[in-house]
């Protein structure tokens, strides 16, 4: 039988006798593939000779550095012992290249081996060294060892200047303690213990220029406030209850941009003469502050009931109840507007804002005017009004048809005058729609006679035309006849 062999085969035949095929019977490691005409090849047998560029690993027969061979070309760095590092190239059979192109990470030495299957494709190849695990594990060591030591020096360093910041805090703060309570020792030279603020403010009444307390003990009661608790806050600022030597009073801190609202406020309460049962008693007022903040204070008499609208939200009036209350805003709206003529004389003031959270509710269940920050003063003897410098706007829900569309007359202070009565009329009739009579809550005004009367009241103050508006003093006596009738006691 005849043989057919490849002339590839045929070709190479005189340069590597392996390239026959094995002889009948025989058998390799490797899996036998049979031909068609029934000769059996191996798989090695099977695949075509190749150049392969060689250095350091050359068979005897190689010529100009080149060999052939089935298997695959190889290039491998590697180290020696000495640590000279060596580049080779070469070829190997194919039985067994596969599992030495997978070189073993663990060699003794450092070996990279890079394998292909092209001609000359290992002249290309570029293995590298691995990194050094000997020298690389003591470097690693070292550097973790340097982390650590750093680490330590850092936290070190942070911890001393937190305890250096901490001692000169505390010092800070020890002496600034150590200056107050100088200051306070000395605060009783201006104000002795033991004594109220009442009495204060009754002796300024009577031996002062009648426009308040003097500026130091002003500054001498402000530092020595103690804040309690915030009760309010609004677009100037916010409202404190505190403490001055056990007594409550009540703190307005306003923000820095309402100074002008301060200033204001401050310059209306001190007027000569301003000091009425239905005003709210002004204390102090003092700037405190260092370098980096400012706090503006305006210390006022504290009452515990709060602002006439939060009264009206949570209680109900009687008609007596109603006069009470609606007589004695009368009473400080007409003290307000009055000019006291004399040598040390009172101006005429107008409120500008006047609403139910702007009165306040004592505890002889009577009302006093607060919030004095956009109020108006008149010059009689120049006959200019003095108007604020602040930019704030009173609340529209109480304006005066003259103010919302803009036509009153801004240098004429009996305009403001009118517009305040405006604003009174819509707090009487806030009072009114919280009054109950015989139990009921009243739903038509004119079925009862008192609140008949004043119904009749409200519409002559909330009149369209401001020259057809009640006065204060009109408002006041007629409230006061009616608080006569119905036997009320202020």
């Amino acid at each position: 039988m005849s043989i057919l062999i490849p002339s590839d085969y045929l070709h190479r035949a005189g340069q590597n006798l392996d390239i026959f095929p094995h002889k009948p019977g025989t058998k390799s490691n490797s899996e036998l593939k049979k031909l068609e005409n029934g000769v059996t090849l191996a798989p090695e047998d099977t695949l075509p000779f190749l150049n392969c560029y060689c250095y350091g690993y050359c068979p005897e027969d190689a010529t100009n550095n080149t060999c052939i061979t089935n298997g695959h070309w190889f290039a491998i760095i590697e180290e020696d012992d000495q640590g000279e590092i060596s580049l080779t190239s070469g070829c190997m059979k194919l039985e067994g290249s596969d599992f030495q192109c997978k070189d073993s990470p663990k060699a003794q030495n450092r070996r990279t081996i890079e394998c292909c299957r092209t001609d000359f494709c290992n002249r290309d190849l570029q293995p590298t060294l691995p990194p050094d695990e000997r020298n690389g594990g003591f470097f690693d060591r070292r550097a973790h060892l340097i982390a650590l030591i750093i680490s330590i020096v850092v936290c070190l360093f942070i911890m001393v200047v937190f305890i250096f910041i901490t001692c000169i805090y505390k010092n800070k703060l020890a002496s600034q303690r150590l200056r107050y309570n100088r200051d306070l020792g000395q605060d009783e030279a201006f104000i002795p213990a033991g004594e109220s603020l009442k009495a204060l403010i009754d002796l300024s009444q009577s031996s002062g220029s009648g426009s308040g307390l003097p500026l130091l003990v002003q500054r001498t009661i402000a530092k020595q406030i103690q804040m309690v608790r915030q009760i309010g806050k609004g677009r100037y600022g916010e409202v404190w209850m505190g403490k001055w030597r056990g007594e409550k009073v009540a703190v307005k801190v306003f923000f820095t941009a309402e100074e002008a609202s301060w200033f204001r406020e401050t310059e209306i309460y001190q007027t000569v003469l301003m000091r009425h049962e239905n005003i709210l008693g002004f204390i102090a007022a003092d700037i405190k502050g260092t370098g980096s903040w400012t706090q503006m204070y305006l210390i006022t008499e504290y009452h515990e009931n709060g602002s006439l609208y939060d009264f009206l939200k949570c209680a109900t009036l009687d008609t007596r109840s109603l006069l009470k209350l609606a007589y004695s805003a009368a009473c400080g709206l007409c003290h307000l507007h009055t000019e006291i003529y004399g040598t040390q004389g009172k101006p005429a003031i107008a409120h500008r804002d006047l609403k139910s959270k702007n009165i306040l509710i004592k505890e002889n269940w009577t009302c006093c005017i607060a919030d004095l920050g956009l109020a108006v003063k008149f010059n009689s003897d120049t006959h200019e009004v003095d108007i604020p410098l602040n930019t704030r706007v009173g609340t529209k829900r109480y304006m005066a048809p003259e103010v919302l569309d803009e036509s009153l007359n801004k240098n004429h202070f009996q305009a403001y005058i009118m517009a305040d009565i405006y604003s009174f009329s819509l707090i009487i009739w806030e009072m009114t729609r919280r009054c109950i009579t015989g139990g009921k809550a009243i739903t038509f005004y004119c079925i009862f006679a008192c609140l008949r009367a004043i119904l009749k009241l409200m519409a002559e103050c909330w009149a369209q035309n401001p020259a057809s508006r009640l006065t204060a003093l009109r408002i006041k006596k007629t409230l006061a006849k009616m608080v006569e009738a119905q036997d009320v006691k202020i």
